[in-house]
């Protein structure tokens, strides 16, 4: 039987905590080889408590407004301390600016890294201290994570605020991006037009199939082929693929971004190392270290399957920090799909997800997930694996077995093989 009794305590958030109570059903279910599996009814509970939460018509709709904390539910005006009236105040407002009305926090964060993170850069180049410059960075590297995740949610979606705020959706990341380690829609071309549409596959600039993913050899050539070469990489992949005027887009917006680091550097150098250039050392490691994570694990039978070449993760700093980025497969399979969707998206497909033996894990992130790789320490991921299906049952021993066979390196001969269909497409893409 799985060593697995019952799901970790986190700070979850309230969707995770039903996705996570309903796998745990199946898991006793099983364990016990119990017949009363639900019925569909009692399984369209959830479903429903999720889809509730999401509903702003629905009494039972949260909004989500800071990721630190959540509100406390529906409650009557009259009921109201001044502090809460105020927030209600700041949250009907802030639903007419955002574009979804759940995404209250995507308002919330803008403001704050343009009442903190852009004053304080602005005033290192002013009067430069030390001290000023260490917490600075420091609070840039809180931010990352979130920030690059919700624009995740902005090139995915052309924005995140309503229409009479266009304008402003369109320029807010031109001043933030720099300040927060990324260059000018970089993030964009090489997670929509290039990720996505490969899919962790052979031509896919972030692949990881050629690479032994618990390897530190491997993945620093990894890591360092992404730090040094994606501005050349990136405008060949898209030569490559005849999309000339993307090629040349990214190449000018690339390389912008380096002049005006450099630009920057020559006028003042040390302000310049603390708000452009360790941001931007920090978060192209950071972005990879995360993409190694999510397509650490790649089927060694299917690979190219969306279910078998990338995780779903349960846990804080991915779906409660990060909009739900542990959701990742949900994700491969529905790029467009509204972030806080991707919790009742995954359990309607439970099944799927079952049969195609996809793999889930709890209470771990995605950097960690690569840090108990690269020191092999399977016994740790395997504690934190949430078994599906066919999978419920294996011991600790068999599920680290499990998982270690799908971090091997793949072979050009393999690539070829298990590969055929998406070369068969790239060659009738190649021929229209």
């Amino acid at each position: 039987m799985s060593a697995l009794k019952g799901p970790d305590q986190a700070f979850f958030t309230a969707s995770d905590d039903i996705v996570l109570a309903e796998l745990y059903r199946d898991i006793y279910d099983a364990e016990a080889s119990s017949n009363s599996h639900l019925s569909p009814e009692q399984r369209q509970i959830a479903l429903d408590g999720l889809e509730n939460l999401n509903d702003p018509k629905h009494p039972n709709f949260e909004p989500t407004v800071f990721c630190t904390w959540d509100l406390d539910g529906p409650e009557t005006k009259s009921g109201r301390t001044l502090r809460e009236s105020i927030l209600h105040l700041y949250i009907d407002w802030a639903r007419t600016v955002v574009r979804h009305d759940t995404d209250v926090v995507f308002l919330t964060h803008i403001l704050t890294y343009f009442t903190t993170a852009l004053p304080s850069a602005l005033y290192l180049f002013h009067d430069f201290h030390l001290l000023h410059g260490i917490a600075h960075l420091l609070l840039i590297v809180w931010f990352s994570g979130s920030f690059t995740l919700m624009m995740h949610n902005h090139i995915h979606n052309n924005g995140v605020l309503s229409k009479p705020y266009a304008l402003f959706d369109w320029a807010f990341p031109y001043l933030l991006e720099p300040l927060m380690g990324h260059t000018w829609d970089s993030y964009y071309y090489h997670h929509v037009k290039a990720h996505h549409v490969e899919g962790n596959g052979p031509d896919d600039l972030s692949s990881t199939i050629r690479y032994q993913r618990d390897s530190v050899v491997d993945f620093l050539k990894y890591e360092m082929r992404f730090l040094l070469l994606c501005w050349l990489d990136l405008p060949l992949y898209f030569i490559s693929k005849r999309k000339h005027n993307m090629a040349v887009r990214v190449f000018v917006t690339e390389l912008s971004s380096y002049a005006f680091i450099v630009g920057m550097a020559r006028w003042k150098f040390t302000p310049t190392l603390f708000v452009l250039i360790l941001p931007f050392t920090i978060m192209r490691w950071g972005l990879m270290i995360g993409n190694w994570g999510q397509h650490a694990f790649v089927d060694e039978v299917e690979p190219d399957s969306d279910f078998r070449s990338s995780i779903t993760l349960i846990d804080v700093p991915s779906n409660r920090f990060c909009f739900n980025d542990g959701y990742h497969t949900s994700h491969h399979l529905n790029p467009r799909r509204h972030w806080r969707d991707h919790p009742h998206a995954f359990l309607k497909a439970k099944e799927r997800y079952s049969d195609e033996g996809a793999l889930v894990f709890q209470n771990i992130d995605y950097l960690e997930i690569t840090f108990r790789l690269l020191t092999k320490n399977y016994a740790h991921l395997a504690k934190q694996f949430v078994p599906m299906g066919k999978q419920i049952g294996m011991s600790q021993a068999e599920i680290a077995a499990m998982l270690k066979t799908k971090t091997r390196r793949f072979s050009e001969e393999e690539i070829k093989a298990k590969f055929k269909v998406f070369e068969a497409e790239k060659v009738g893409k190649h021929d229209e």
